[in-house]
């Protein structure tokens, strides 16, 4: 979807729009896969302290977290959760990704922690998972929900030094390469976030077309 059709979505809301997320690197792409800066403003510019997760799965935890940041704001909302869904794993870390190896895990941690568990497994195949969730306020019983999957192979040793999280260990056999050695603009065009994203503001221009 084009930054134009973007904009015309979101001016038909008429008000700025929350990200529901403390986390640098998701709100870096965020903006950068919405091409619409000035209408977005992140939850820690606003003082909105992260909500715990508690939710069973990774719509209800994007729902805890888009409510939170309504509710403090008074602005409609859009969070996402997200992860690694490895098949060998059964479907681990999942919501967990972010705390794989400890609830102050770094990113590197929780990847050593992943090459750990994948010792000795010969099924390799994962997927990135996120759900986005958009909400006009709070109380909005109509959430705007995408999901998008991004499918590839765990590595036995990272690769590539750009993005973040796990990305250093998906490896996209298209691509010849790890998540971690694109792009910013070809993570955006493949990525489950960016898949997510795109059908979001799909879903948006349909409950709000006139």
């Amino acid at each position: 979807m084009s930054s134009s059709s973007t904009d015309n979505i979101i001016e038909r809301l008429g008000s700025k729009i929350v990200i529901a997320s403390g986390n640098a690197h998701k709100i870096d792409e965020f903006q950068s896969l919405l091409k619409a800066p000035n209408r977005f403003v992140s939850q820690r510019d606003l003082g909105v302290v992260e909500v715990p997760e508690t939710g069973q799965t990774f719509l209800e935890n994007a729902l805890i977290k888009a409510r939170n940041a309504a509710k403090e704001t008074g602005l409609p909302a859009l969070a996402d959760d997200s992860g690694l869904v490895v098949a060998a794993l059964s479907g681990a870390p999942g919501i967990y990704s972010a705390r794989y190896a400890g609830p102050d895990a770094s990113d590197q941690e929780n990847c050593q922690h992943l090459l750990q568990a994948m010792t000795g497994k010969t099924d390799r195949a994962a997927f990135f998972h996120a759900t986005i969730v958009f909400l006009l306020h709070a109380e909005d019983p109509d959430p705007v929900i995408a999901q998008g999957r991004w499918h590839g192979e765990i590595l036995a040793q990272g690769q590539g030094d750009k993005g973040f999280g796990y990305d250093p260990l998906l490896y996209l056999a298209k691509q010849k390469k790890s998540a971690a050695e694109l792009t910013a603009r070809q993570k955006n065009r493949l990525s489950h976030r960016g898949k997510a994203l795109r059908q979001l503001l799909t879903n948006l221009s349909k409950r709000f077309q006139a």
